[in-house]
């Protein structure tokens, strides 16, 4: 077993361990992650480090995010188990667990606040996402200054929504994609898979399926207003209990179809009693 990466908790040792790795010429990655890890984050941690020599992960369950009635409280939290998963990948240098003092301490008032690619979507039924996603994200990127930070495809818009504000912020970072990692029946891999009883698990396993008959049919020329509105009838009929959005969106700017040419993503938002499951896949 390697030995446990350091663990830092501020921002100036986390910038001296950092600035140690520069002057040993290393190239810096960022993996954020709010922490109960799974495959998919340390999928994550190993594209880090094919492409880094100093990988940073960070573990933040952030607040800003989270509206008032979400799953702050409950979000799943086990800094030990996430340690022992980063050691054994043996892909990790760092490990950086702030707490919200640090990251919003008394009197922060500074909010980035990103429109267009994050419009619509996650944003008409969660309209306080992306500011607190696009904030965090920014003040971990001026806090660890990586090369490139690696982000998951699940989270596809907030994917798109980085990389926006890095194009719009001039913040001299590269954005990589990892790919979704699934279970064997094809659910995405999520933290808050850990809420799902037994009978909600079994209907979770049916949205890549459906998702993924709805994406053929617009492959093959359906047309896109019928086949989602078919895919929303199936969602509804597997035992969904609220299908939020089914959607093919332009894959670059997750606005309509309007050229059939270009690439295409299908994404979809939906609750099995009290979890909330997100995933979208190519067209």
């Amino acid at each position: 077993m390697p030995a446990a990466p350091p663990i830092v908790r501020n921002i100036p040792e986390l910038r001296a361990a950092v600035a140690r790795a520069r002057a040993g010429r290393q190239r810096i990655a960022l993996v954020p992650t709010m922490g109960a890890l799974h495959e998919g984050h340390l999928s994550l941690c190993r594209i880090a480090a094919k492409q880094a020599q100093f990988v940073v992960v960070s573990i933040f369950v952030n607040p800003a995010q989270f509206a008032p009635h979400e799953d702050l409280a409950t979000y799943p939290r086990d800094e030990a188990g996430d340690v022992a998963k980063l050691t054994a990948t043996g892909a990790v240098q760092l490990i950086y667990t702030p707490a919200p003092a640090v990251m919003y301490p008394a009197g922060f008032a500074t909010s980035v606040v990103p429109m267009a690619v994050a419009q619509g979507l996650e944003t008409d039924f969660r309209p306080h996402f992306f500011a607190g996603v696009a904030t965090v994200v920014t003040k971990l990127f001026t806090q660890v200054m990586p090369d490139i930070a690696v982000f998951g495809e699940k989270d596809y818009q907030q994917l798109q929504v980085i990389k926006q504000v890095v194009r719009d912020l001039d913040l001299p970072v590269g954005i990589v994609g990892g790919q979704t990692l699934r279970e064997a029946d094809g659910l995405a891999l999520s933290s808050r898979n850990a809420y799902l009883d037994a009978g909600a698990r079994a209907t979770a396993g049916k949205l890549n399926l459906i998702m993924r008959s709805t994406a053929d049919a617009v492959a093959k020329g359906r047309d896109i207003a019928q086949s989602v509105r078919a895919g929303n009838d199936e969602l509804r009929q597997a035992g969904f209990d609220v299908v939020e959005y089914l959607e093919v969106r332009d894959a670059a700017t997750l606005t309509p179809v309007t050229d059939r040419k270009r690439p295409m993503r299908i994404l979809a938002a939906v609750r099995v009693g009290k979890t909330r499951l997100i995933d979208n896949m190519p067209v």
